[in-house]
């Protein structure tokens, strides 16, 4: 274990990091909100801290190593979850508790969407920017930032790139060197969310809510300014714009790279996950329109859009919502999985991922056709590219680990919440990162207990970095290389 590498590695992202509390101090200084020092002390502390993790290993500039990678990612992740909430910690409104902010920090980092807070509308403004801001650092991740603007990082970089990338395939580079990679998908992801930002001002919204949800829709993050969310605006338009940046942000960048690089739309026609992406969006829709006319609901208020507003923002993960009208019978729970499936590898959405929901559905008709022609070979492909064994078997190896996990963490909450359905919908949210549950934590998760928010803390750092990424730190053997 190289620890000198390391702590300069990990004092170079939080110097970075602390950077981030100069826009919420603006902020606060346009508004005049009274709220300087909660961003201030952050500021000076995190920089502080960088700074002094850096001089002391400022000489060590070793190439990182795999095991290096995983260890950094966590700590930088875990270390920044703290910090960011220290903020919300110093505020007087609203007044949290250290559990209340660290659950608030660690969801918009995640790009959960989960909640502590009520009464959105009467926070400060520099605590709304905050809030909204966290999500969209957390979405690609300042990580990779610092891999395309900090030069030392491109020795090794490689190894965080892995790390912080979704998905069951990470060697993928959409350039030669992983500078310019992380600086591609890093100036796709701002001029997605510009374009965001003035689509949502054109469409009504004031230039603070725009930049705001801006900032969480691309990431597909789901905070919002306002307690009714994008219901608030009982806007058409308004939805539109945030499913179109919603699905934006749950495709694969790679797709959006090639589309700049090609001009060419038919990239996102011939992507298979894309393509069983929004196959899963329109069997959705088109199941529940129908259990609607079923439930003879078609004739409410409940309309169509909603529908696929729902489904969009579930199944992209982003956990936006529009209407307080509750879906009848089976609908909710339907929703809420697939906001478990979410989006695309390599987008800024969590969840399963698509692909590998994909891969494993051919895997099981592979299964079944060998039942029947036991001699047959027969060949996993994704589009016209076969997919080897190994990644079959990782598949197979993260499902497994993700249930097993899945079912530890719902016993922990189960030993703290006497709610079975407000427990096990609360770590779907979480774990998936897509933010929505249902029972008691529908609105808001703030009527859990502080050991509850703990467990699910961890849910949402473990969904966002996959499992593999922290458990790993967990095994005797990586201590040993």
């Amino acid at each position: 274990m190289q620890i000198g590498t390391t702590s300069r590695i990990l004092g170079l992202l939080l110097m970075l990091m602390s950077v981030t509390f100069i826009p919420p101090i603006m902020i606060e200084q346009w508004s005049q909100d009274g709220y300087l020092l909660p961003f201030f002390i952050p500021f000076v502390f995190t920089l502080g801290i960088g700074f002094l993790l850096w001089f002391l290993a400022r000489g060590q500039k070793h190439a990182l190593r795999t095991h290096d990678g995983f260890l950094i990612v966590v700590l930088f992740w875990v270390t920044t979850s703290i910090v960011s909430a220290m903020p919300l910690c110093l505020t007087f409104v609203p007044k949290l508790s250290l559990t209340d902010a660290f659950f608030e920090s660690i969801s918009g980092f995640t790009t959960t969407g989960a909640t502590i807070i009520q009464q959105l509308d009467n926070l400060p403004c520099s605590v709304l920017y905050y809030r909204q801001q966290l999500q969209f650092l957390g979405g690609i991740s300042i990580i990779l930032l610092a891999v395309a603007i900090i030069p030392t990082l491109g020795i090794g970089g490689m190894q965080l790139f892995r790390t912080e990338i979704t998905g069951p395939v990470k060697d993928d580079k959409l350039t030669p060197r992983i500078t310019q990679t992380a600086k591609a998908i890093w100036i796709i992801y701002l001029t997605m969310t510009l374009l965001c930002c003035l689509s949502y001002k054109l469409a009504g919204m004031s230039w603070f809510d725009a930049i705001g949800h801006s900032f969480s829709t691309v990431s597909t993050g789901g905070f919002s300014t306002h307690d009714d969310s994008l219901g608030f605006y009982s806007s058409n338009l308004i939805k539109i714009v945030a499913m179109i940046f919603m699905f934006l942000g749950a495709v694969s960048f790679n797709l959006h790279f090639l589309l700049f690089k090609r001009k060419k739309l038919s990239v996102y026609f011939h992507d298979p996950e894309l393509g069983y992406f929004v196959k899963l969006f329109f069997m959705s829709s088109v199941i529940i329109l129908v259990a609607l006319v079923i439930y003879d609901q078609h004739k409410s208020s409940l309309l169509a859009m909603d529908v696929f507003f729902e489904i969009g923002s579930l199944l992209t993960t982003t956990g936006f919502t529009t209407t307080s009208l509750p879906f009848p019978g089976f609908i909710p729970m339907m929703i809420l999985f697939l906001g478990l499936v979410g989006g695309c590898s390599g987008s800024t959405a969590g969840g399963l991922k698509v692909v590998r929901v994909l891969l494993l559905q051919k895997q099981g008709t592979r299964e079944i056709r060998r039942l029947i022609h036991p001699h047959g070979q027969y060949v996993v492909k994704l589009g016209d590219k076969p997919i080897s064994n190994r990644v079959i078997e990782a598949i197979w190896g993260f499902f497994a680990i993700y249930f097993v996990v899945f079912v530890i963490l719902l016993l922990l909450l189960l030993a703290f919440e006497n709610d079975f359905f407000t427990a096990f919908t609360a770590l779907i949210a979480t774990l998936s990162n897509s933010g929505r549950g249902l029972g008691q934590v529908a609105s808001n998760f703030s009527a859990l207990s502080d050991t509850s928010k703990w467990i699910l803390s961890v849910a949402m750092l473990l969904g966002r970095l996959e499992i593999f990424t922290v458990l790993v730190l967990l095994s005797p053997t990586f201590w040993r290389r």
